[in-house]
């Protein structure tokens, strides 16, 4: 029979009691343990055990997704015209049909590869083992912090062109822009301070009223294009003109420039982030949610046909209706299209109730990704060992991403056009990845058919990412800011805590239980042997050195083999094995991913299984002391006897109760 036993002591940076902090370090760290706790059981500031989380209809969830999504309409159809002017609504009829055939498609499948909620980013990571797996995710987590704190920044800079161009509040804010969207960013930072808990009914009640004023606006804006076909008829001479009247032409400009209209692919790593509020159908498994899985695909696909409707109606009336001097920068449609036409064909009133509707949506759409930051990041880093003790609590992390906002809108003035690029370099950036997940993953489940139509849509998405990197670099710029960040603090980090006990639990078979309980009432030795021959010259030869080097008066030892198996993990679990080599010689076998920790942690449970302090005899490492400690970090092999004794230091700070070390 197999025994389990969580260590006592898992990180040991304190001794146990009360710890009187300040004021307000206590009020930053609010809400996180005062005792030591697992990397690996970091959930994050706002996640859940599955087994207590409320479950919803895949609809309503959906709506959570739309407050993100759907809530581009009220930038995206003005910075559409702005972009890409009158061939505006061709070219969105190509983002229309990679929507529906390249971003859902893929997105479809990372929803049946991940039903928990980690996206393609954990299809990667899980593609890609080691230290390069872990560096592509810091590098994907670069991009998608730059889509989310875009996010906020450009939801709230059009939320204040709503408030500042509306004929009411026109007068009392006008030239005040950056002031207003700091505002609404501290606003929400506020909100995240006191305590967030999201909110599925309100979601569904704004995305429901939203869509609702929105069918009003367009379907007005339909009829008077319906009442004036000449508004066409000109439209079309015009793009003939522009083009030398071939048709053709004006298709190929469409899709050259269709990847600046990217902003409509916002929404979809959102929808599979949140598949964990779907509702299990009877017979669901935490392994193979079938019915969670048809939910979010539901949900996925719902969306983006409501969302390609809108986008293309949108397009349409707004090009037609709005002339092209008001899309500029200080014109009444710049950023806010559809409140234009909705103040021009529905009166001031409606207007005004229309431009409430879109500045709650685009607040809460900032929202939705400041909860996505707050989870998203401590899913990765603390799994890796690369973030600060103070990121388990909430506030840290809000006044950072607030400060962080803060500094993009003063950077950008509030100017919703000039975000456009960012923004969509972060959305891209993250499709793009996700479809090369989907091509790998069915490339290494051997269906070709699919490899080759996810791999033709990860092309595309390749050349819309390249496209858009080209003609506006800001977005490379700021994610370059952000991977750098997030590189340096994370490897800082990591070097930081490489000398925490990191296990998270061990376990010992029959056979090496015995040997530890036959132990126990004499000293118990322990030897560390590295893993070679394993025939009896190698035993005797090592026993024979550590008697001599420690002077021990037999040879009543258990040798130690540790086999590393990835050392780019942080945490680790230990599966104690006991073999008889030789008909005479005893010895553990363990894999972990660092010597020196796996060693460590051997030895606490050793000691708290026998209530003795064992001894570990170890030999010192040939060769230059800054290489070794290299090897360690990262490959977690190398100075394995003072990194060993260091790891116990830290878990273990009361010497009498410490296991030895002995190098010889």
């Amino acid at each position: 029979m197999t025994t389990t036993v969580v260590p006592r002591r898992t990180t040991g940076t304190a001794p146990d009691g009360p710890v009187q902090h300040h004021p307000v370090r206590a009020w930053l760290m609010h809400g996180t343990e005062p005792t030591r706790r697992l990397p690996s059981s970091h959930l994050g500031p706002h996640a859940k055990p599955h087994t207590t989380e409320k479950k919803h209809s895949w609809w309503k969830v959906m709506c959570l997704t739309g407050v993100d999504y759907f809530s581009t309409l009220g930038y995206q159809p003005g910075i559409a015209a702005l972009a890409a002017g009158a061939v505006s609504p061709l070219a969105t009829l190509v983002l229309v049909a990679l929507t529906l055939l390249g971003a859902l498609p893929v997105y479809r499948r990372v929803a049946q590869e991940s039903p928990n909620g980690e996206g393609s980013i954990a299809m990667l990571e899980r593609l890609m083992s080691f230290w390069k797996g872990k560096l592509l995710v810091l590098v994907l987590l670069g991009f998608a912090a730059t889509d989310f704190l875009i996010t906020m920044t450009l939801s709230a800079a059009d939320a204040t062109a709503h408030l500042t161009e509306n004929p009411h509040l026109e007068p009392f804010l006008g030239g005040h822009e950056v002031v207003v969207t700091l505002a609404l960013l501290a606003l929400l930072g506020a909100v995240f301070l006191r305590g967030f808990t999201e909110a599925i009914g309100i979601a569904v009640a704004l995305v429901g009223a939203y869509l609702a004023l929105n069918v009003v606006v367009i379907g007005v804006a339909l009829a008077h294009v319906a009442s004036a076909p000449a508004l066409f008829v000109d439209w079309r001479s015009a793009l003939l003109q522009q083009h030398g009247g071939d048709p053709l032409m004006v298709v190929a400009v469409a899709l050259l420039v269709f990847p600046k209209l990217a902003l409509g692919l916002s929404g979809f790593e959102t929808g599979v982030a949140i598949m964990p509020h779907v509702s299990d159908a009877p017979g669901d498994t935490p392994e193979r949610p079938a019915g969670r899985i048809r939910g979010a695909r539901r949900l996925l696909t719902t969306a983006a046909v409501i969302m390609s409707v809108f986008l293309i109606s949108s397009s349409l009336v707004t090009t037609l209706l709005i002339p092209a001097a008001e899309f500029q920068p200080g014109g009444a449609a710049n950023g806010r299209a559809l409140a234009y036409l909705a103040h021009s064909y529905l009166g001031g009133t409606f207007g005004s109730v229309y431009d409430a509707s879109t500045v709650a949506i685009l607040w809460f759409a900032g929202a939705s990704a400041m909860a996505g930051l707050l989870n998203l990041i401590p899913r990765y880093l603390p799994r890796y060992g690369m973030t600060p003790g103070w990121t388990r609590a909430v506030r840290p992390l809000v006044l950072l991403l607030t400060a962080g906002a803060f500094v993009i809108t003063v950077v950008f003035k509030a100017d919703v056009d000039a975000q456009g690029g960012a923004y969509a370099t972060g959305v891209l950036v993250l499709i793009t990845s996700a479809a090369l997940a989907v091509t790998l993953a069915a490339h290494h489940a051997g269906q070709r058919g699919r490899t080759v139509a996810f791999g033709a849509v990860a092309l595309v998405f390749g050349y819309t990412t390249a496209a858009n990197v080209v003609e506006r670099p800001d977005g490379v710029k700021i994610a370059a800011i952000f991977i750098a960040a997030i590189l340096l603090v994370s490897l800082a980090s990591r070097v930081g805590r490489a000398f925490e006990l990191r296990v998270t639990e061990v376990t010992f078979d029959d056979l090496a239980s015995r040997f530890v309980r036959d132990c126990a009432h004499r000293t118990i030795r322990f030897v560390a042997n590295e893993p070679d021959r394993g025939d009896r010259d190698e035993y005797s030869d090592k026993l024979r050195q550590v008697t001599r080097d420690n002077d021990l008066p037999d040879g009543d030892v258990i040798f130690v083999e540790i086999t590393v198996t990835d050392p780019s993990d942080f945490v680790s679990r230990l599966d104690v094995t006991g073999e008889v080599r030789c008909g005479r010689y005893r010895v553990l076998r363990l894999q972990a991913s660092s010597v020196p920790n796996a060693i460590a942690a051997l030895m606490l449970e050793v000691r708290d299984r026998t209530g003795r302090r064992p001894h570990v005899y170890f030999e010192w490492t040939e060769g230059n002391p800054v290489v070794n400690l290299l090897r360690f970090l990262l490959f977690g092999v190398g100075e394995a006897a003072p990194v060993t004794r260091e790891v116990l230091r830290r878990a273990e700070r009361d010497r009498s109760r410490r296991p030895h070390v002995h190098v010889g």
